[in-house]
């Protein structure tokens, strides 16, 4: 009886040991992790900016905003769960909360990782073809696109959270991360299928070798492209454009690669949650401030917008 009612409980909650081994600096760490979500937030405010600038009423704006909503909505799942983890003696999470978070970190991740293809896209056709870009880019285009990465993300999230869900969890509810991530979940089911980990490997390769294959096809046109403009300041006008792009790809698929595409063989569970610090509250923080502060156009934009306000105030 005693046993059925122990198996029970470790159906119905996990408990994150993420920082476990950090125990003396956990008051530290929530203060840090505060202040950079708290700034994380501020620097968001690109949305209210895009939205209120009809300057800034164009694809790339449009595209750069809802990838920004993704990222707000990304920290909003985790980083409060984590912040209040660190301060509280029992850090549990129900069964079901487990599955609808690790839903929603996949849905929003998937979604981000298809929209940089689709902001890949962007820049082919701004750059290759120009001419064209107000009819192949038009606002109804712009919101399909969305959708597909929507849809793509909400496919890949719902099929790999039903097939480590539907799995059996008795051996143990410690998990070794501060959130429910994938590999760190399936560690503690009892026992799952090769056919289960093959699936949710191959959805993890579709989530993140497609998109990028899609932005590489993408910049092998735009660079080809460039590379016939003949003037030199043309050149660099046209690299700087992608630029910002660029760098915030190399971040999100280096993380993403690291955590879901290495061998099992390798997995580690402090190297996980050290990364996965990484991109869960830095990156998103890093995102906004590439786009805004190379950006002269995003820059006047903003200041505009400063004014405008104080007016209104006023």
């Amino acid at each position: 009886m005693t046993m059925e009612w122990v198996n029970e409980t470790l159906m119905r909650e996990f408990v994150f040991l993420g920082f476990s081994s950090l125990a003396g600096l956990q008051r530290l760490l929530f203060i840090v992790f505060l202040l950079i979500y708290l700034f994380t937030l501020g620097t968001n405010a690109i949305i209210p900016t895009i939205v209120l600038d009809r300057a800034l009423h164009t694809p790339m704006y449009f595209f750069l905003a809802v990838l920004s909503c993704f990222e707000t909505c990304y920290t909003f799942i985790l980083v409060p769960k984590m912040l209040v983890d660190l301060l509280a003696q029992k850090k549990n999470i129900s069964f079901l909360g487990c599955s609808i978070q690790m839903f929603s970190f996949l849905f929003l991740g998937c979604s981000h990782s298809f929209l940089l293809a689709v902001m890949g896209y962007d820049h082919y056709v701004v750059i290759c073809n120009p001419l064209h870009y107000t009819v192949l880019m038009g606002y109804g285009v712009c919101v399909g696109l969305v959708a597909a990465a929507c849809a793509y993300g909400f496919t890949v999230s719902l099929v790999t959270t039903s097939l480590v869900f539907h799995l059996p969890f008795h051996s143990s509810n410690q998990l070794h991360h501060f959130f429910c991530d994938i590999s760190p979940v399936l560690k503690l089911a009892s026992h799952h299928s090769r056919l289960s980990q093959l699936v949710i490997f191959m959805l993890g390769v579709f989530a993140l070798i497609i998109p990028l294959l899609l932005i590489l096809v993408s910049y092998i046109h735009v660079i080809s492209a460039i590379l016939k403009i003949p003037s030199s300041v043309g050149r660099y006008k046209a690299f700087s454009t992608c630029a910002s792009h660029l760098i915030v790809v190399t971040v999100h698929y280096g993380c993403a690669s690291f955590i879901y595409l290495r061998p099992k063989s390798n997995y580690s569970s402090s190297q996980d949650t050290l990364i996965s610090v990484s991109y869960t509250i830095l990156t998103p923080l890093f995102n906004p401030m590439v786009y805004s502060l190379r950006n002269k156009e995003f820059k006047s934009a903003i200041r505009r917008t400063m004014v405008q306000t104080s007016y209104s105030v006023n």
